[in-house]
């Protein structure tokens, strides 16, 4: 696995119309599709999703290539995962090899699991991929405005989490230099067991925590020096405001959900 391959967190920036949607309708949206895939229990649901989440894709303007590169640093996690349910479940014995023991019960869970793991990952994906990170700080701020009644800092909140999604590319990017750095200097992260794989991790560890603290301290220094403090009083540049297609796109996913509901029924 390459590092640059971790896609998590990045904006990719295109004009479409899942760009020009409204980040509260991304946030809400995304939570629709992934209670949609829980709700699902069989492959004609799991087909639905897969060929609704292809269009939303394809009208995002995102290379699929470039989603499904973002799968390589949780491949083991599906395989894991895979492996897991297909041994451990009863049913109809399909082939045995020692203790361990395939039946189709636990081949079809498998499948099954792989497959809404994939689209859980790639459903989340379409989110960062199409918002920027301050629009996605002012949703969340936004949806989590109920809880300021209960005295929870929100703002503070919403800023951790859209700083902690945006700096994941740079301290990716950190770690990446950090490495071939240690590479030209010889070093060797690729052979040896895992005990001494992780101990040739502690060069890249500490340069890695440093640079992450020079970068908070950095940041801090910023916001103080621009007045930063906090969110009581302050306005937005540009106010969320919906337009007809956030409603639309509102109704697709939660016809989106009912469907999942009536494949659940049904099949």
């Amino acid at each position: 696995m390459v590092i640059r391959d971790i896609t998590l967190g990045q904006y990719f920036p295109v004009d479409s119309i899942i760009h020009r949607l409204d980040a509260r309708v991304k946030i809400v949206s995304t939570l629709i599709f992934i209670i949609a895939l829980f709700v699902v229990n069989t492959f004609v649901g799991l087909g639905v999703a897969t060929a609704f989440l292809l269009i939303i894709i394809k009208m995002s303007k995102v290379p699929l290539g470039f989603m499904l590169k973002g799968l390589k640093p949780i491949f083991f996690i599906v395989i894991l995962t895979f492996v897991l349910n297909i041994f451990m479940i009863d049913g109809r014995v399909l082939a045995k090899w020692w203790i361990f023991t395939v039946t189709a019960e636990g081949l079809r869970q498998a499948i099954f699991m792989a497959v809404r793991l994939i689209l859980l990952i790639l459903g989340s994906s379409v989110l960062t991929f199409t918002t920027k990170p301050i629009n996605l700080t002012d949703a969340i701020e936004y949806l989590l405005n109920p809880l300021k009644k209960i005295k929870v800092p929100v703002h503070e909140l919403a800023m951790m989490m859209s700083i902690a999604l945006r700096f994941i590319p740079t301290l990716l990017e950190e770690t990446d230099k950090i490495i071939k750095a240690q590479q030209a200097r010889g070093a060797d992260f690729e052979t040896g067991n895992i005990i001494k794989r992780a101990k040739r991790l502690v060069p890249i560890l500490v340069p890695l925590f440093i640079g992450a603290f020079r970068i908070a301290q950095d940041m801090a220094m910023a916001m103080e020096a621009r007045c930063y403090r906090g969110g009581e009083g302050r306005t937005k540049m540009h106010a969320l405001k919906y337009v007809k297609r956030d409603y639309i796109a509102y109704l697709i996913m939660w016809s989106l959900l009912a469907l999942s509901i009536v494949t659940r029924i049904m099949f």
